[in-house]
């Protein structure tokens, strides 16, 4: 069985991360964990991972698995599966034997996979370094990182440049927007997103000073609910004001303001970059995004999400699946998945690269998750989006703000109190 140290090592590519004077990986029978601590674990001849079943992320993942296996002579054993159904199938299979070494996961549920003590710390080293800031945030829990940051996901400003000359650069600007761009009786409007779902409406709470739970290094206390104080309140009463100015009808959903965007009757949408195909094909080039509007001055936080490879706790080969997941997230692997597979990098390189850059309507999205903020990881978090999702339904029906958002919280504290 062959010895193998570290890919970040070995590889010309990755040189500078552990440094040059790494042994060769043949000679000295050593391996290097991910993060870079002396080990002399004996490599694997096989790695077991589990991936997204999207055949369009499978293949480009199949050619960086082939590059690895290469380089260190350790086979990859894919199984293609749901990453909603990998959680379940690894409590069964990871105390059977019979689960993986890696898998793919999103962040926010980071804390239902820990609680059930699915996935192993992972030490990073100085690589760690080497993803944004966001990523990490995103995958540390209590102070640990538990994840290689592939992907990171945001949403920002679409725009028709038939009907607006240029992005809104501030709330001001997407108001004047509004304002003369709206006309309900030919369903023509200036300015369209879904403002009754916290997940698009929060970089308007956020930017005012309102936060889901107070986290510190990744401990979240789920006791300090910040989304009725005065920055959640004035978030809310900037939304209940688009209804107000009837700029954003109360009926409005995704299906509405993707077929009105596309139509051409929307001058400013916010919404995810799983939009571009669509809106591309719809509007050619008068397609143009930029980041999110500023808010009275401040860069609106949408809210990230991170996509990572996590090692299971079952695994007996947790270093060697660490040396692979830093590999498969590197500068250069990242950018070839961004250039293949179409999602945004978390490696800070590949997101600054010219691949990225150079693509006018993808690169306000990078820059948008310098301003953004990871969705909360921990459990409770599954208590708060009906309860606050009902509360902007409220707001968009002209109820106060701040009783509305006072029982959305009240809620939220009594519904994590029973799933205790």
């Amino acid at each position: 069985m062959k010895k193998y140290a570290s890919v970040l090592a070995s590889s010309l590519l990755l040189a500078g991360v552990l440094g040059a004077c790494a042994p060769d990986r043949e000679e000295s029978g050593e391996t290097t964990d991910g993060g870079g601590s002396g080990s002399t674990e004996e490599a694997p001849e096989t790695l077991k991972v589990w991936v997204n079943d999207s055949e369009e992320q499978k293949a480009v993942l199949d050619k960086l698995f082939d590059k690895y296996t290469e380089e260190t002579g350790i086979e990859i054993e894919t199984t293609p599966m749901n990453m909603l159904d990998q959680i379940e199938a690894l409590n069964l299979d990871g105390p059977a034997g019979n689960g993986p070494d890696l898998f793919f996961q999103p962040h926010d549920r980071l804390g239902n996979i820990l609680l059930q003590n699915l996935a192993a710390p992972m030490d990073l080293g100085d690589a760690q370094d080497d993803y944004s800031e966001t990523a990490i945030d995103a995958v540390t829990y209590e102070g640990e990182v538990y994840g290689a940051p592939l992907v990171v996901e945001t949403y920002a400003t679409f725009y028709n440049k038939d009907m607006v000359d240029e992005a809104p650069a501030t709330m001001d600007d997407l108001m004047t927007i509004a304002e003369e761009q709206t006309d309900e009786s030919t369903e023509t409007y200036g300015f369209l997103m879904e403002a009754a779902n916290f997940y698009f409406s929060y970089p308007f709470f956020g930017a005012n000073g309102a936060y889901v739970f107070n986290n510190e290094d990744g401990a979240y206390d789920v006791e300090d609910i910040g989304l009725n104080n005065e920055g959640a309140v004035a978030g809310g009463e900037l939304i209940q004001s688009w209804y107000e100015n009837g700029y954003i009808p109360v009926e409005v959903n995704a299906d509405i303001m993707n077929g009105l965007f596309a139509d051409g009757k929307v001058g400013v949408a916010i919404t995810g970059p799983w939009q571009i195909p669509a809106y591309q094909e719809a509007l050619g080039d008068s397609l143009g995004t930029a980041i999110l509007p500023t808010v009275d001055g401040t860069n609106a936080t949408s809210f990230v999400g991170v996509k990572s490879w996590m090692v299971s706790d079952y695994s007996e080969n947790k270093e060697a699946a660490t040396d692979l997941a830093l590999f498969l997230t590197n500068e250069e692997n990242s950018t070839q998945y961004f250039e293949e597979a179409g999602e945004l990098p978390a490696n800070q390189a590949a997101l600054e690269s010219e691949a990225v850059t150079s693509n006018e309507l993808i690169a306000p999205f990078a820059e948008q998750i310098q301003y953004g903020t990871p969705m909360p990881s921990t459990p409770e978090m599954q208590q708060v989006w009906d309860p606050i999702n009902n509360a902007l339904l409220f707001i968009a029906q002209g109820e106060d703000v701040q009783e509305v958002l006072d029982e959305a919280v009240q809620t939220i504290k009594d519904n994590i109190a029973a799933a205790q």
